[in-house]
């Protein structure tokens, strides 16, 4: 590789970042490092298994959903710029610690470990986490997370697979940094990724299918159909269960995801909105790809509360775009 360029100059040479994200993001990035050296250590620290607990959501966690929380919270917790942190793994929000004046500009929402059901079985997981102004100058509260996925300032996730792999966007773009295990920082590998507008494959749990609404069968017996059917052409079909994996995938290879609504475990949709749905979507417009319920855009969606869940369609412009026609005409 020619002159690599590390993420850290990435940070600050890009237009427009300002010292204090730059701070933040380097903080982000410290923690991620933390938790790859911890992820692929296996369970020879013997920190995989369920811990004795569950989070809001009713979910039992795992011991690593707890630790990977801490990091974060421990990377981010005393950063001056820091307003105000939310975990998906913690029930309230959590202010900062530290005293300065004026308060910190920036809100941090993250997923320590997405995908975490797969640490046992030794498949890809990840870290999520989005940015976001925080526009009150007085006490801090749930209500100032409450932005639609159209507010944040950055956002990214990072993929500890069999490489670990930070995925980012500022507003600019989306760009993938490579760890470097042999400098332990990460490396600019894949610049200004860009998702192919139409796709032959889509990603889907088919195992619910006797539960989705009238659109997404239409739609999915389509693609089944292949080259016999009304889209004239064959699709493969992939599931990871990981939404960091399945996401990067689309980002490198194109491709859909669906999530959405059924009538078996929740018409409000599974994925979480603040922590999972606005910062991927957020990253998937702006490869050029699109994303939506089904009938609202994802980005345009206030939250109500700060563990919403919402269905989630995303990937390939047109693939998207046909999912909200079925689901408008139904």
């Amino acid at each position: 590789m020619v002159n690599p360029l590390p993420l850290n100059q990435f940070i600050s040479e890009q237009s427009g970042s300002s010292e204090s994200l730059s701070s933040i993001l380097n903080d982000i990035v410290s923690a991620c490092k933390q938790i790859s050296y911890l992820v692929n250590k296996g369970d020879l620290n013997q920190l995989l298994g369920d811990a004795d607990s569950e989070n809001i959501q009713g979910e039992v966690q795992k011991k690593l959903d707890i630790i990977t929380h801490d990091i974060f919270v421990k990377a981010l917790i005393n950063n001056p710029a820091v307003a105000g942190l939310a975990s998906e793994e913690n029930d309230d929000i959590i202010p900062t610690q530290n005293q300065h004046d004026p308060k910190g500009k920036y809100l941090i929402l993250f997923d320590p470990l997405d995908g975490s059901s797969n640490i046992d079985i030794n498949m890809s997981v990840g870290s999520i986490f989005s940015i976001l102004c925080c526009h009150n100058t007085n006490t801090l509260s749930e209500t100032d997370f409450l932005q639609p996925g159209n507010q944040q300032i950055a956002a990214g996730f990072v993929l500890y697979g069999p490489s670990t792999m930070m995925i980012l966007t500022t507003g600019r773009g989306v760009n993938a940094f490579t760890l470097s295990p042999d400098s332990g920082e990460f490396i600019l590998t894949h610049p200004k990724i860009t998702i192919a507008e139409s796709t032959r494959e889509f990603a889907i749990n088919m195992s619910n299918q006797r539960f989705w609404e009238a659109p997404v069968q239409q739609y999915i017996n389509e693609c089944i159909q292949g080259s016999d059917g009304p889209r004239e052409k064959d699709f493969n079909m992939r599931w990871i269960a990981s939404l960091v994996a399945e996401v990067y995938r689309i980002l490198t290879r194109g491709g859909v995801f669906l999530y959405p609504r059924d009538h078996h475990k929740s018409l409000s949709g599974r994925l979480r909105l603040m922590y999972e749905a606005n910062p991927i979507a957020f990253l998937i417009h702006q490869a050029g790809g699109d994303s939506s319920t089904g009938r609202e855009p994802i980005l345009n969606i206030q939250p109500r509360e700060l563990h919403q869940r919402v269905p989630l369609i995303l990937g390939a412009q047109q693939e998207v775009q046909r999912l909200i026609k079925y689901h408008r005409s139904a």
